[in-house]
């Protein structure tokens, strides 16, 4: 008997080296992990950096996939993608060419010491629930409407990118 089918929502984000590139490609690539197809991705947004000011802004998007993957074994594909795009971990939300966070799996809580989900810091980035709510604008988190948690975010920084020619 084949493992169930999960739905896991993945945020993505990268400053260096072409970060438009660098999202593109991932969403790209998301679609080919084992047991795991994407069902929707985000537009793509701009935002300036969360934490050190002394980097580039950011591109960043979200993507809904379908997974047969446990959480731990969907986190490592995740990671050895972040491999493959020149991923440097480095000083703590520096610059990076790119981040793939498992923001949610199903509707788990998952606090492992590699892996906590819901993604701790969610809920006050516009740069993931805007994109977020794009996809899944029916979305309930801790009991709130992601409208809701959306409404309550600054998002002036936040930037939709345009498709390019």
């Amino acid at each position: 008997m084949s493992p169930p089918w999960h739905h896991a929502w993945i945020g993505l984000g990268s400053n260096l080296d072409g970060p438009r590139e660098h999202v593109e490609r991932a969403l790209s690539e998301l679609e080919r992990l084992p047991l795991t197809h994407r069902i929707a991705a985000s537009r793509l947004y701009a935002s300036s950096p969360v934490g050190p000011t002394d980097q580039p802004d950011y591109i960043n998007a979200v993507a809904h996939l379908e997974t047969r993957l446990s959480p731990l074994a969907l986190l490592d594909q995740l990671q050895a993608l972040e491999q493959r795009h020149g991923r440097v971990r480095g000083r703590r939300w520096g610059p990076r060419t790119l981040d793939l966070d498992l923001l949610l799996f199903d509707e788990q809580r998952i606090t492992l010491p590699r892996l906590t989900v819901p993604h701790p810091e969610m809920t006050r980035r516009a740069f993931v629930l805007v994109p977020l709510f794009e996809l899944a604008p029916s979305l309930v988190l801790d009991d709130k409407p992601l409208a809701r948690l959306t409404a309550g975010l600054e998002t002036r920084d936040l930037r939709t990118v345009l498709p390019q020619d």
